[in-house]
């Protein structure tokens, strides 16, 4: 999905979808990026993530965006 970091309604859904992955879900996302060799940037914000599990307010706008890219990526190829 293409959210908007300028548009409030996205943000409030960017920090919504971000807050109620767990941490242990993070830790599955850390481990598929890391088994599909995705690059240090990637594995070290899914890390980052992982530590700010359910609190998104400490976390910037683009990094959200960053991170829930990641993640449906992981997620869309998992399908495949």
């Amino acid at each position: 999905m293409a959210y908007d970091i300028n548009d409030p309604t996205d943000l409030d859904i960017m920090r919504s979808n971000f807050d109620i992955i767990s941490g242990a879900e993070w830790d599955e996302y850390i481990e598929e990026a890391e088994s599909r060799n995705m690059s240090y940037k990637n594995i070290n914000i899914l890390k980052t993530a992982r530590r700010k599990a359910g609190i998104s307010k400490y976390l910037s706008p683009k990094v959200i965006l960053w991170v829930l890219n990641l993640v449906e990526k992981l997620d869309f190829d998992e399908e495949e």
